[in-house]
């Protein structure tokens, strides 16, 4: 008899219960349901997966778009002696090769997959061999172009489930209007509609928004006000190291972090701000990804987002201890005429994509009819220098050919130097009796890297040089040697982001790009950033109200705790009241102005004073001025 998912959640985790509708979803899945599950960031969406797939036989394929949450999840399943492995962009033939042997012949658990493999007819032949237990798929939003990160690959998930069709597929997002929702369902071919979603709420999370033209000194003003841990987004890299040396300057601890540092960078800073060694870390949107800090106490934006799913998952990085913490939006005039001009910066002329295409297989030197699944190296700040290209024009334009399904891009993900012995513990040996020199040097790595008979495993060169007293050219060297003459396979690190064609490469001639779909993603863009903008100058409904609504919870109360309800609560009268009180000049304002002294005399409710502070407190949101005559108006 199988264990049961408390029984596994205790074994493997040490948890003794689930969060709220954890084990509803693992349950469902049991059953053998396909499942959509919308759970918050840092809802534990992985456990809903990884339980249930260590109670069904086979192995769990996860698709996710995000290499670094992938080899986080790998890497912390192998730490609970948990068989797992991952492939993505990047890897070597021979690395994908083992991978797939392990999980067709191993008795490996967890496959996680990018969605561009999903197009490689290798990975489909193994799959269809394998004995699968769950398809997981891991932010389902990408499989919806009503989502706001659609990704073409996505769509073949379909495809592949029919590989094994009586397998479930539980679908995870954290974000997902109830039209993305129903997409998501539909597109992965649910027999029938089941989704658990927990409230998109955050009680202990106060959603602030001010207008401020001197940003800087309002950023401090408050991180001086609220103590603890602290994110602050901008849209740009040379922003993040602005700020940070403000803000040092200021003797606040900060640092920043964005795609374009090393990895050894990335992770130090990382682990430093997560350590509290750093206070403040100021971040492009690259930061933040799988990182599951409880105390943040505040995220501030200094620039607008997009979208609200991606400002809602940003915010929601604070607080999740459960104790209060802040999301704080900084804006000007500026900021909502930037807005706006990047919907039409977002979306270049065809013809200016069909051009930055064509530079992209010359820089990358991909022959026409030729690339289809290779992964290069691609760093696109040398991209576009080496093409004179506009930066927001080439990254809007590479953004829309992923879109179109032609490319895939990958995040800069460091991959460390990796082996894998390719002959026997016998055949190695005599290898080593023949060629002493290299004998301290296996040795080093056979005591290090378990398991490298079987697969690819970790190493680092500088560590090898340092056992065997040899410099890091030596060990390289022999390294390469012994790949060379077929006694491992080396793959040495990389650093750089990675792009796959996912189609043969076209003649730009003959490229033909869906213009109903490039203006249907337009709509769409412009429907989203124009959420962001009424979100950012709304002065009539509670923050917290407007993103759930915007999420489908139309049924929300007051949150109490916003800047709208903040100045709101100054007001003695309870909720019911001013809602009534509101409802009554407005519907008298529907029919011409008025004086101020006839609308106190038709409000039965409220004492004179506290409805005049309501008055004035409508005229300070904007919903109500004065005219010329001097008698109030509503504002259209």
């Amino acid at each position: 008899m199988s264990d049961s998912p408390t029984q596994i959640l205790q074994k493997y985790w040490g948890y003794s219960r689930f969060r709220a509708l954890q084990e509803d979803i693992i349950q469902s899945v049991l059953d053998g349901n396909d499942t959509l599950a919308l759970l918050p960031t840092g809802g534990g969406k992985s456990i809903c997966f990884q339980v249930p797939a260590l109670i069904r036989e086979g192995v769990c394929i996860v698709v996710s778009p995000l290499i670094a949450l992938m080899k986080d999840q790998v890497e912390n399943l192998r730490k609970r002696n948990i068989r797992a492995t991952a492939i993505y962009s990047g890897m070597s033939r021979d690395e994908v090769s083992i991978a797939l042997d392990n999980c067709l012949y191993g008795d490996y658990k967890f496959l996680y997959l990018s969605p561009e493999r999903l197009l490689s007819e290798t990975v489909c032949d193994y799959i269809s061999k394998m004995k699968v237990s769950i398809w997981a798929i891991d932010e389902a939003h990408c499989i919806s172009q009503w989502g706001y990160d659609f990704r073409p690959p996505y769509l073949q998930i379909s495809e592949i489930r029919e590989l094994h069709p009586s397998v479930p597929v539980l679908a995870l997002t954290a974000t997902a209007t109830p039209e993305v929702r129903d997409d998501i369902m539909n597109r992965l071919g649910f027999k029938r509609h089941c989704f658990f979603q927990k409230s998109f709420e955050r009680k202990n999370l106060s959603y602030l928004v001010y207008h401020s033209e001197d940003k800087q000194s309002r950023l401090l003003e408050i991180l001086s006000g609220v103590p603890g841990t602290g994110i602050v987004y901008v849209r740009n890299r040379k922003r993040t190291r602005e700020y940070a040396e403000f803000l040092k300057s200021r003797n606040i601890s900060a640092d920043f972090y964005h795609a374009g540092l090393t990895s050894q960078l990335r992770d130090q800073r990382q682990d430093d701000w997560k350590s509290g060694k750093t206070r403040v870390m100021v971040c492009t949107n690259a930061f933040g990804m799988g990182i599951d800090k409880p105390d943040v106490r505040v995220v501030v934006h200094m620039d607008l987002p997009d979208t609200l799913e991606a400002y809602y998952q940003e915010a929601g990085r604070a607080g999740r201890d459960e104790k209060a913490a802040f999301a704080v939006v900084l804006y000007n005039k500026g900021d909502i005429q930037e807005l706006v001009a990047r919907q039409k910066t977002s979306f270049p002329p065809i013809a200016e994509i069909k051009t930055i295409y064509q530079a992209l297989a010359n820089y990358l030197q991909v022959p026409v009819d030729a690339g289809m699944g290779v992964s290069y190296d691609f760093e696109i700040t040398r991209f576009i220098a080496n093409y004179n290209l506009h930066p927001l024009t080439a990254m809007a334009a590479m953004k829309l050919l992923e879109n179109e399904g032609l490319i895939a891009l990958s995040d800069q993900v460091f991959l460390p130097s990796r082996i894998h012995i390719r002959i026997s513990n016998q055949e190695l040996y005599e290898f080593q009796v023949k060629n002493p020199k290299y004998d301290l040097l296996i040795k080093s790595v056979l005591r290090s890297s378990a398991g490298v008979f079987d697969d690819f495993v970790k190493i680092s060169e500088p560590e090898l040089a340092t056992r065997n007293k040899l410099t890091y050219d030596e060990v390289v060297a022999m390294l390469k040697f012994m790949s060379r003459t077929g006694i491992i396979d080396y793959e040495p690190r990389k650093d750089v982001p990675q792009v796959t064609f996912l189609t043969p490469r076209e003649d730009v001639n003959y490229l033909s790009l869906n213009t109903v779909k490039y203006r249907e993603r337009k709509e769409r863009f412009i429907k989203k950033s124009e959420a962001v903008k009424s979100y950012i100058l709304s002065n009539h409904l509670c923050r917290s109200q407007i993103l759930l609504g915007y999420f489908g919870e139309n049924s929300a109360v007051r949150c109490g705790s916003c800047d709208y309800c903040r100045k709101l609560n100054k007001i003695g009268l309870n909720e019911m009241e001013i809602s009534a009180i509101s409802e009554i000049i407005m519907n008298e304002l529907a029919k011409g102005p008025a004086a101020l002294e006839h609308l106190i005399k038709i409000i039965k409710k409220g004492n004179k004073p506290l409805v005049l502070e309501l008055i004035q407190w409508m005229i300070d949101q904007g919903n109500v001025i004065y005219n010329p005559e001097g008698k109030l108006q509503k504002v259209n």
